[in-house]
């Protein structure tokens, strides 16, 4: 395969190009407007410590279609225990931390670096990149984030320090997507954490064929908050 050199040109590669591990290409930088670009066309950044900025497009990408997520029955207990309190978009840069500060067994340290938290924050500010949180007494319990564009939701990371605090956060969110007409929550790889939650591994040809489709609604931006 080759690797792509990203230069100050605003292009990626075809994501089809990339290896077998998704890597499709190195360098470029993290502005908004790269990282809109790299969303629509399939494509995500996942630094990795002391190397360039990578960029990957896995083959088959982890999907979940919001009307498609799954709720085990301790989740539907814990939802109706109403312990745990989600909103969207009150404290994303303090859930963009917690997801960088928990440790995960396959993984050393955070691909969750300064750099990422200043680029995700900037496209939070700019309405596209969003939060939501389980709180839990009063206190963060756990959460996500992504950025939006489209009819897609595009995952980056979520964390817990509350069990189920993450799995309530999802789902709370794919309800609000399947109510607001969005397609696909995109999970990028595939886990069995996803699975248990309803993702499915779709080939890259019909993830990249099904968004291009949701790139054509407009999107919902500007600051989120849960329907009644």
């Amino acid at each position: 395969m080759t690797l792509y050199a990203l230069d100050d040109r605003m292009v990626f590669p075809s994501p089809i190009e990339a290896d077998g591990d998704g890597l499709l290409a190195v360098g470029g930088d993290l502005s908004p407007e790269r990282l809109m670009l790299a969303y629509e066309s399939g494509i995500f950044p996942w630094p990795h410590e002391g190397l360039p900025l990578l960029w990957f497009s896995p083959d088959p990408r982890m999907v979940l279609e919001p009307h498609q997520v799954r709720l085990s029955r301790s989740l539907r207990a814990r939802l109706r225990r109403g312990d745990l309190q989600v909103t969207f978009d009150q404290a994303f840069g303090e859930v963009m931390r917690g997801c960088g500060s928990t440790l995960r067994a396959h993984e050393e340290g955070t691909w969750i670096t300064p750099a990422m938290v200043d680029a995700y924050t900037a496209l939070h500010e700019r309405g596209l990149a969003h939060s939501v949180e389980a709180w839990h007494e009063g206190r963060l319990a756990g959460g996500l984030y992504g950025v939006s564009l489209g009819g897609v939701f595009f995952g980056e990371s979520m964390f817990s320090r509350v069990s189920d605090a993450s799995k309530v956060a999802l789902v709370t969110l794919a309800q609000q997507l399947a109510a607001w007409e969005f397609a696909l929550v995109d999970c990028q790889m595939v886990t069995d954490h996803l699975a248990s939650m309803g993702a499915v591994p779709w080939p890259r040809q019909r993830f990249l064929q099904v968004l291009k489709q949701a790139m054509a609604m407009p999107t919902r931006q500007g600051r989120w908050e849960l329907d009644d």
